[in-house]
């Protein structure tokens, strides 16, 4: 199983990374991937809406989460 330790850090100069944390055992390979974040994110104001204000958003989708239902009821009804 992959363990995951996800930290914010600052890139130092040289463009250094330093990750530090307990739970990692010592002698241990690990893989390290780099996202940077931007300016926006950095910040963390803004944050992503619920996936509820996203049914419907999009033409072609369902309108709200009763209609979703509604068509898995109708598709189960068709299967049996």
């Amino acid at each position: 199983m992959i363990q995951a330790v996800r930290k914010r850090v600052r890139v130092q100069a040289g463009g250094i990374v330093a990750v530090q944390d307990a739970s990692l055992p010592e002698g241990a390979e690990a893989e390290v991937i780099v996202l940077l974040a931007e300016a926006a994110d950095a910040d963390e104001t803004e944050a992503l809406p619920p996936l509820e204000s996203m049914v419907g958003a999009a033409k072609g989708l369902f309108s709200s989460p009763e209609e979703i239902d509604q068509y898995i009821r109708d598709l189960r009804e068709e299967w049996d």
